[in-house]
Order: C-alpha cells, then sequence, then structure tokens
C-alpha cells in the first residue's frame, strides 16, 4: 500500500522505521508537527519524524492545521491507500479522513478502551495497573473510540518510568503497526467495535497534577515519582523552591517519618510519607541539573525539623 505517516516525537519513529523497512508498503510522505523553538537559543527545530523522512528522502508535510485547504488538497494528490498514525499531536477533520482508502490507523499505546487521551501510559502507572499494552485502531471524530484492529500487551513492572514502558511500547507497537497494514491490504484483518464497558480517560498530565502529596501512602508516591518520569517530572518544595525528585524507592521497614519530614545519613535521604518512608535517589534542585540526593542534603544542610512540601 501507499502510506502517508503521520507522527511527529521519538515515539514514532520506531513505527516509521519499521513501515519504511516494509516490503510490502511504501511511506510516500509524512504529516508531522510544524518546526518549533528549542533549546537555550529557542531555535526553530525540526520534529523527530520530519528528520527521519527527511534522512530517507521522503516528503514532508508541516500543515499548521490539517483542515488546511493547501494539505488536504496535497494530501488528495499523493492519493494514500491509508494514513498510520502515531503521537501525530492534532485532531483530524473529516475532510482528511475520508482522503485515503482505507482511513487513518492510530497506534494508541493502551488496550482500548481504556485510557483514552494524551497521556495512556502515565495515567497506566499512576493508577498502578499490571498490564497495559498497544492497540491500533480506526480513527473516527470521536477521541481513540473507533473500533480496534489489534493489541500487544505488555507488563508493567515494580520500577518502570513512563518513559521505560513507552520504549518499550513504541517498539512492540511498530510491529503491531506493521502488521495491521498487511492485514488490510490483504483483507484478513476487520476492525472490532471496542465495548462500552471498560472506557477510562487519560487526559495530559501537568505540572500541577506532578506535585507530590507527602500525607498520601509511599506506594502513591513512589507512582507519581514514576509515572511523572521523565515529564513533566514529580516535584515538592524545599524552601520555598522546587526540587525535582527525579527517582526514589520505596523503604517500608521505615515508619517513624512524619510525612515530609526527613532522615539524612552520609548515603541516604529519607522521607515520611502517609504510610511508610520513601528514599530520595536522584534530585534536581531548581535550576541545576540533577544530582544524587545525599549530595543534595549536604550541600543544602537541612537543619532539624525541616520538611519537604513545606510552604
Amino acid at each position: 500500500m501507499r502510506l502517508v505517516f503521520a507522527g511527529t516525537p521519538e515515539v514514532a519513529l520506531p513505527a516509521l522505521d519499521a513501515l519504511m523497512a516494509s516490503d510490502r508498503h511504501e511511506v510516500v510522505a509524512v504529516v508531522t508537527r510544524p518546526d518549533a523553538p528549542a533549546g537555550r537559543g529557542r531555535r526553530l527545530v525540526a520534529s523527530p519524524v520530519a528528520e527521519r523522512a527527511a534522512e530517507a528522502g521522503i516528503e514532508v508535510l508541516k500543515p499548521a492545521k490539517p483542515r488546511d485547504p493547501e494539505f488536504l488538497a496535497r494530501l488528495a494528490g499523493i492519493a494514500p491507500d491509508c494514513c498510520p498514525v502515531v503521537a501525530y499531536g492534532a485532531l483530524l477533520p473529516k475532510a482528511a479522513l475520508e482522503i485515503p482508502a482505507h482511513g487513518w490507523v492510530n497506534l494508541h499505546f493502551s488496550l482500548l478502551p481504556a485510557w483514552r487521551g494524551a497521556a495512556p501510559v502515565q495515567h497506566a502507572v499512576l493508577a498502578g495497573d499490571e498490564v497495559t499494552g498497544a492497540s491500533t485502531f480506526q480513527i473516527e471524530e470521536g477521541l481513540d473510540s473507533g473500533p480496534v484492529y489489534g493489541v500487544v500487551t505488555e507488563d508493567i513492572r515494580a520500577t518502570d518510568t513512563s518513559g521505560d514502558l513507552l520504549t518499550r511500547l513504541a517498539f512492540a507497537g511498530a510491529g503491531l503497526l506493521a502488521a495491521t497494514m498487511d492485514g488490510i491490504e490483504d483483507g484478513t484483518l476487520r476492525a472490532v467495535p471496542q465495548p462500552a464497558e471498560g472506557i477510562s480517560l487519560a487526559p495530559k498530565i501537568n505540572v500541577e497534577d506532578a506535585e507530590i502529596d507527602w500525607s498520601v501512602p509511599a506506594l502513591r508516591v513512589d507512582r507519581v515519582v514514576r509515572g511523572c518520569a521523565p515529564a513533566p517530572g514529580a516535584w515538592t518544595t524545599f524552601r520555598g523552591e522546587r526540587l525535582k525528585v527525579v527517582s526514589a524507592a520505596l523503604v517500608p521497614d521505615r515508619t517513624e517519618l512524619e510525612p515530609g519530614a526527613m532522615a539524612v545519613t552520609k548515603k541516604a535521604v529519607y522521607v515520611g510519607t502517609g504510610s511508610h518512608a520513601v528514599e530520595l535517589s536522584w534530585v534536581r534542585p531548581q535550576g541545576k541539573k540533577p544530582m544524587l540526593a545525599a549530595d543534595w542534603a549536604r550541600g543544602v544542610r537541612i537543619a532539624e525539623g525541616e520538611r519537604l512540601g513545606a510552604s
């Protein structure tokens, strides 16, 4: 099939690579978000998908909005058989959905209908799910509500961050998306409507959502730290400034610390929660690079009675 691939961030690259390597399909163009400012100089930078396509000599389309008449006309001129999508980052209008013969097929990183929305992997970790996965489905005008072609499952490990899990799903999902394109082409695959039960939503995780509440049980604190890593990053406050908690570990045998209270040794920083303590592994003070929590504690010289999260 003639494919136009839609995607933007690095997580979309394994799928793009898999489709470009396929003997059965030809990626004739990609659709991606416009160049965005990045770095200290805020210079405009092309998306990872745009860069990979340019390296391969594939046409790159960067519409400001997918409803732009110029983009729709060009897409119609390309006449793709199908448009596979991975983390494109913009809503597709009906006019665009109707152009390819087999529509637009999205690779979504959850087991639909669970965790529809922008941050399925983060919400799966935050919720303490034991299993997640990826789904391919036909895009329609509703939010991730279209019929499903196929799924792969993935166990969520006790130490997984959202970044760890998303990396594994990106590669597993790449194979699923390629297989879905094969099945659509040869007519052996039919999309099945999603069940009406089990729907959950996964809206974007904002910085405000990533603040640690030390009064909740340690298991919840651990999920917030892992679920918000690498972005937006779990955080708390110390002496009125934000302190990012890059990683932490559960310490079930320490229950004497009150929420937010710290116990500091030469090699460790323990913090109390609503249940038992957690040990801070890596932190990132405001305006600085990540560092070992013990090094941070030595530098700031924590006084008796000081707490994290105190206003």
